[in-house]
């Protein structure tokens, strides 16, 4: 794996992970904004080939 698919799917798994937190904390605002960088990260992911495991989120 190189750096740039390491670094992405890093990046999605701590965006996941702030989702969730948003989203129990009842932040509303932040869950949209996690929600919008989940959208991109994943975008961006499916653009260069690198396959993402689907969340739950």
């Amino acid at each position: 794996m190189d750096a740039f698919t390491a670094g992405l799917l890093q990046r999605i798994k701590a965006t996941e992970s702030d989702l969730t937190r948003a989203r129990d904390e009842g932040d509303d605002f932040l869950v949209e904004v996690e929600l919008a960088e989940l959208d991109d990260l994943r975008r961006l992911a499916a653009e260069h080939g690198v396959e993402v495991g689907v969340s739950g989120v």
